[in-house]
């Protein structure tokens, strides 16, 4: 068969062809064809389908071959005429012989086994490829690496790892198999128990059913869709690499030759748990962290005698793997017990592997002999071998339960101090399974900076003029070890020149962005373990910058305005939210930057290679960026440089738009009225048209006075209209009897017996900031739902006796109420109340003394700018507090001793008070160390302490992160700080 076919050649190669057939529709049907070819792919399969008819590996007997030649010429045919002509009529043709092609297309990707058995002179087997094939299936995959920019097939960067590992397989296959002796292949045959071989021609089969399936279908294939098949094969692949590297050693023990591509494997292929080989490296080069590898060391030779279970939880690239081997490497480890093993989980479970991996890693048991037995065989082997012993049984890189749950049963319990050791990056599976979790600290600037030295100069030290400039570079790789690793492959491969240092520096992101292909396929592991639900809530994350503190209460609000949340029976819309945000933690996809008051999260951060490889997911999934415009807005820029359709760049839809937030520019986006589909919305000034945004669910907004109409908005659920100085009042025109949806009203002025009406039509509010006008003081107790409350009184004192405040609350802040600390029962009785703020001027007075039945929830309590000088209370006043916070109060004598027998007190934080507040603190931390409360915590700031005591407790105030956090978090309030606008309950 002559490779003539010009027109047919010509016309694939057409830009505008696949546009001409999606358009078509045959035989009257509704569903339109999609091809995802383009040109240089069908070019490439015409040459395959060439070499095999010349090999004769297409039998000419069979009728195969004639029609699929005559099938060819019809289709050069057509070409011509649609080349010629043009019209509709003959692409719909050409059509037609495409689809009556496709048959005669997948027996040519599925024709033959890669792999088969020949035969030399003297009739020994051994195995050979089908070059023509794999050959095909590199010109194939390299074409769509080639065309990704072109082509209407969003091209996922697995595609180019697996193109890799596929040519690390040939490599191997080739120099081993068809370069070696046969006595040679027999004995690697027999080490491999054929199973290996065999595996590699598998592999290159069921890449070609992927091909076939994601070129020549008719039906749009997606970036998930092509992920998936890749994601599965990798993980063959990382099977085969295992096998190659486990029997490596073996095999070249007895054979007589001492180079070829067994080395290549072992230069290539390291045992991993991923299916990666740049994955260990990261890991294995790990230094520093000697610290908590001494705490590690410690959990599993101390402790209790049971057999206990350790976690090692953190973000992909922190080096779980590496501390758990140092630990397991250590001498004092490896003396205390009888037995040691590893196994790695990773992502595939097998529970076979696992059995096999603990018994030939923990015992002298040959691995051969242990794959003939039967599951049931090795379960009862691996529990008699553990019986009676002192084992550490480390598990590297748990995904799930599951592989526990199967397990646990075979691990006895002898009460001799046996230990499990787990590593994973899902903190919610630790909860589950173990009894200690230890979570490492991403590394100092200091250790970052020995990794990045060592990797660059080994043994050797840095040159003094790079010193300086090489710390920053490692200082912001902000501690992440796979990210130190990843800059030192990038400053390897450049002159050491200080002045390209510099550079280096400047820009890292954009540096480390070239080695994309050593972390991201690490990071992408924890993305593409994802469940559905969490997938578009991190791909949402991509729109923030790097170093950007996430404030949490408006990302949630942003991911209910866009719909990602799935609504639950008896629960809000709020609530799962935010269940959604500590999955993501639990899965080290983000790290939390501050806390709230009740612990909950206030804001979080993303490593720099998270978000990259967030973005790079982000622009991958076209699918979820046409229909974000929010986020389109925001990365605009970032997919022009990236390379993406410039279609991409004029995306933004005013009418689609969910979230519009510019409340702190000067000027507004005209025609707010053409976003009829606008859930969140965030102006400086208030506009006329808003009262048309009737699917509107969020505004903030710096008004005066609120007109009627916000609060007839049928879907407004949260309204924020002014700032702490800046409280707005209710308009004339309010109606104090229309029912209103707010479950949150922040910074409105409460004036008069009408406003407090106007309050009772929100029987769903939750959360209320307020200040009171000409001394007026509303009773709090009508809303029956609400649980948190800031009120603010006025400058002046005014009369208490009417307070009253509701019984559900949860959080209370107080200021300017000039109680006398008398009436304390008036919060201390309050059944819910777990979070006690109270600033400047709430209360008023000497003496403090509290009683009996009072605060039994509270946990958290922060007085501030109070003249309190003696507060007398027992530990049974407070029974169950948590944290203290004390600033400001200068006139304070001291602690309540008797605070050191509270026993869920973990926390107290001193700022600005007198010098005996902060003995009296410490006093309390070392009673409750007595009781064996070793991880309880004393913060002094700017304390008139002197001696070892000042020493060992002051931290400096302004990178307490609490302090950072009261002042990002607007809990300063009381000191007349403006509270922050990124915050919405």
């Amino acid at each position: 068969m002559g490779f003539s076919y010009e027109n047919l050649s010509l016309l694939v190669t057409s830009p505008d062809l696949l546009s001409h057939l999606q358009d078509l529709k045959l035989d009257g049907g509704e569903k339109l064809v999609n091809f995802q070819w383009l040109g240089p792919h069908f070019l490439a399969f015409l040459k395959y389908a060439k070499e095999l008819h010349e090999d004769l590996i297409i039998p000419e007997g069979n009728d195969f071959s004639p029609r699929f030649i005559d099938l060819l010429k019809c289709l050069d045919d057509a070409a011509s005429n649609c080349i010629l002509y043009g019209e509709t009529e003959h692409y719909k043709n050409f059509l037609e012989i495409i689809l009556s092609f496709m048959p005669y297309i997948k027996k040519l990707f599925t024709l033959q086994n890669t792999l088969e058995f020949e035969c030399n002179g003297y009739g020994d087997p051994h195995y050979v490829l089908r070059e023509s094939f794999i050959n095909f299936l590199y010109e194939t995959i390299g074409e769509l690496l080639n065309c990704e920019t072109y082509s209407s097939v969003l091209v996922s960067n697995q595609v180019k790892v697996l193109w890799k590992e596929l040519k690390f397989l040939l490599t191997f296959f080739v120099d081993t198999m068809q370069y070696t002796s046969e006595m040679e292949q027999q004995q690697i045959e027999q080490m491999f128990e054929g199973n290996t071989i065999t595996e590699i021609g598998h592999v290159y089969d069921t890449v070609g059913v992927f091909l076939h399936k994601l070129f020549f279908t008719t039906d749009h294939v997606t970036t998930t869709e092509m992920d998936e098949p890749i994601f599965l094969l990798l993980k063959r692949i990382a099977s085969v690499q295992k096998e190659i590297k486990n029997h490596y050693i073996e095999v070249s023990m007895k054979l007589t030759c001492g180079n070829g591509s067994l080395q290549i494997a072992e230069s290539q292929s390291e045992v991993s748990s991923s299916q990666h080989k740049n994955i260990p490296m990261a890991e294995e080069m790990i230094v520093g962290f000697e610290d908590v590898t001494t705490q590690i060391a410690s959990k599993i030779l101390g402790g209790p005698s049971y057999r206990q279970i350790i976690s090692i939880v953190g973000m992909g690239g922190l080096g779980k793997t590496s501390l758990a081997k140092k630990v397991y490497n250590d001498s004092n480890v490896r003396n205390y017990f009888d037995m040691l093993s590893w196994c790695v989980v990773s992502q595939t479970y097998k529970k076979r592997k696992l059995l096999i991996d603990i018994l030939s890693s923990g015992t002298n048991l040959n691995r051969e002999e242990l794959s003939k037995k039967e599951d049931e065989e090795l379960a009862e082997l691996l529990y008699k071998n553990l019986k009676g012993r002192r084992y550490l049984i480390v598990i590297d890189d748990l995904w799930d339960k599951e592989a526990w749950d199967d397990l646990k049963r075979l691990f006895p319990e002898d009460k001799n101090g046996s230990r499990v050791l787990f590593t994973s990056r899902q903190k919610n599976v630790a909860l589950e399974i173990s009894q200690v979790i230890l979570e490492p600290p991403l590394m100092s600037p200091g250790e970052s900076w020995n990794l990045l030295e060592q990797n660059l100069f080994k043994s050797d030290r840095c040159p003094q003029e790079l010193q300086d400039i090489g710390k920053q570079i490692a200082t912001n790789c902000h501690g992440l070890p796979l990210s130190v690793v990843t800059i030192a492959g990038v400053l390897s491969n450049m002159e050491k020149k200080e002045s390209l240092w510099q550079d280096v520096a400047k820009s890292l992101s954009s540096y480390i962005s070239q080695k994309a292909d050593d972390y991201l396929p690490t990071l992408k592991l924890s993305y593409m373990h994802l469940p559905n639900h969490l997938k578009p809530c991190f791909l949402y994350l991509s729109a923030f910058q790097e170093d950007e503190e996430i404030w949490v209460k408006k990302l949630l609000l942003f991911w209910i305005a866009e719909g990602f949340i799935e609504k639950k029976e008896h629960k809000s819309l709020e609530d799962i939210a935010e269940e959604y945000l500590v999955e993501l933690i639990d899965r080290s996809l983000l790290q939390v930057a501050t806390r709230r008051s009740n612990n909950g999260v206030n804001a979080c951060t993303l490593h720099d290679l998270v978000l990259d490889m967030c973005r790079k997911m982000a622009v991958e999934d076209e699918t979820f960026l046409f229909q974000h415009q929010f986020l389109i807005s925001k990365l605009r820029h970032r997919l022009c440089m990236d390379r993406v359709s410039p279609a991409l760049s004029i995306l933004y839809n005013s009418e689609k738009v969910r979230i519009f937030d510019q409340r702190y520019y000067s000027s507004i986006l005209l025609g707010i009225k053409i976003m009829p589909d606008l859930r969140y919305l965030a102006i400086p000034s208030l506009d006329s048209t808003i009262s048309r945004l009737q699917n509107l669910e969020v505004l903030r907004v710096g008004v005066k006075r609120i007109p009627a109409y916000l609060l007839s908005m049928p879907k407004l659920r949260h309204l924020d209209v002014g700032t702490f100085e800046t409280h707005a009042k209710f308009s004339k025109n309010c109606d104090c009897s229309q029912i209103n949806s707010l479950q949150t009203l922040f910074h409105v002025r409460i004036g008069n017996s009408k406003h407090e009406e106007i309050l009772r039509c929100s029987p769903n509010l939750l959360a209320l900031k307020c200040k009171s006008s000409n001394n007026f003081v509303p009773n709090f107790n009508f809303p029956s739902q609400l649980q948190s409350l800031t009120f603010i009184g006025h400058e002046f004192k005014i009369d208490y006796s009417g307070v009253n405040f509701p019984k559900n609350i949860k959080k209370l802040s107080l200021s300017s109420l000039f109680l006398p600390w008398e009436k304390m029962s008036l919060i201390g009785t309050l059944p819910n109340l777990e979070i006690l703020k109270l600033g400047s001027r709430s209360y008023e007075g000497e003496i403090w003394s509290t009683k009996d039945d009072e605060f039994q929830k509270l946990k958290f309590l922060r007085l501030c700018n109070l003249d309190l000088e003696e507060w007398n209370s027992s530990h049974d006043h407070f029974p169950v507090l948590e944290r203290l916070v004390l600033y400001f109060c200068k006139n304070l004598d001291k602690i309540p001793p008797e605070f050191s027998n509270i026993l869920t007190l973990q926390k107290i934080e001193v700022d600005y008070c007198g010098e005996n507040v902060g003995s009296s603190a410490l006093k309390i931390r070392e009673e409750q160390q007595d009781y064996g409360n070793e991880e309880f915590e004393v913060t002094i700031s700017n304390e008139r302490m002197t001696g070892k005591d000042f020493e060992f407790s002051t931290r400096n105030w302004a990178s307490n992160p609490l302090y950072q956090s009261q002042l990002q978090g607007g809990s300063m309030a009381e000191l007349g700080i403006s509270e922050s606008f990124k915050t919405i309950i």
